[in-house]
């Protein structure tokens, strides 16, 4: 019997490896695209810089 002789169970096991592949590589994908996306919009971002945020401050009324 040949050594490279391939068995049912192995075509199996290489179409779900194959298919969890996939899904990993489109995860990732879906990741990075969301990640390009939220970079782009960079004046939506605020980062913690050990200061108060503006957007969390109370709105001051002016002086008259």
């Amino acid at each position: 019997m040949p050594l490279s002789a391939e068995h049912e169970i192995h075509k199996r096991r290489r179409s779900r490896n194959v298919g969890l592949g996939l899904v990993l590589v489109a995860f990732v994908a879906l990741v990075f695209g969301l990640t390009v996306v939220k970079v782009q919009q960079g004046d939506m971002m605020e980062a913690f810089d050990h200061q108060p945020r503006v957007s969390e401050l109370p709105v001051e009324e002016p002086r008259p």
